[in-house]
């Protein structure tokens, strides 16, 4: 496994806190896990309304954590499937623990079935995430662009491109100032693009956490 920086140029990056884990899981584990979550989670098609229509997004998703541990984005309200539905990914969080120095209490994730399937620029920064989340990312299965772009100047952009077994750890400022995607493959490339799975674990913080008081 190979550790490193994404970028180290602070000036030209301000708070873009983001790490590499190159092939944390190896293929040996990599493949088999990709295999199992494919075919054994419960990925449902979300819906976002816009326009008074409703558009489903493109990609498939599934949430699981602790008891309790809802979590909304774009207006979505994502009720927690237990651990124990899929052991596997209990293991995939213990390891992330002890990597990140965190204790993650949920994990999202997307199946990108195809090159068509993208998640269009956003940042994990929703309240309840806190203000410095701490936030591991795990790819699995093809290879695909993860773009990252300044909350500031649109135009300051970096790309990485992310293989099986990879993951990217995202802490302090990022979310606050930066934010990510990943973009179709489809329009750019001749060749079909196979499907990949995201798991972003995260901790999901309760109300009554002191960084909810306010002073």
């Amino acid at each position: 496994m190979n550790q490193q920086g994404l970028w180290e140029d602070e000036e030209e990056y301000p708070h873009l806190e983001v790490t590499i884990l190159e092939n944390f899981f190896p293929p040996e584990e990599a493949d088999p896990l990709f295999n199992l979550l494919k075919d054994k989670v419960p990925w449902e098609q979300e819906t976002l309304k816009m326009f008074g229509k409703e558009t489903p997004i493109p990609r498939l998703t599934a949430w699981f954590g602790d008891p309790e541990k809802t979590y909304t984005y774009s207006g979505i309200l994502n009720q927690p499937h237990d651990w124990t539905l899929i052991p596997e990914l209990d293991a995939m969080r213990e390891k992330l623990n002890q990597a990140c120095s965190t204790n993650f209490n949920s994990v999202l994730l997307n199946l990108y079935r195809d090159g068509n399937d993208s998640v269009d620029w956003h940042a994990d920064d929703e309240r309840e995430l806190g203000p410095e989340p701490v936030i591991a990312s795990v790819s699995l299965g093809e290879s695909r662009k993860f773009d990252f772009r300044s909350k500031h100047d649109s135009n300051r952009k970096k790309t990485y491109e992310l293989f099986s077994g990879d993951v990217v750890i995202m802490t302090g400022l990022t979310q606050q100032h930066w934010q990510h995607r990943v973009p179709k493959t489809a329009e750019r490339i001749r060749t079909s693009t196979g499907p990949r799975i995201n798991l972003t674990f995260r901790t999901i913080l309760s109300t009554d956490d002191p960084i909810f008081d306010i002073a």
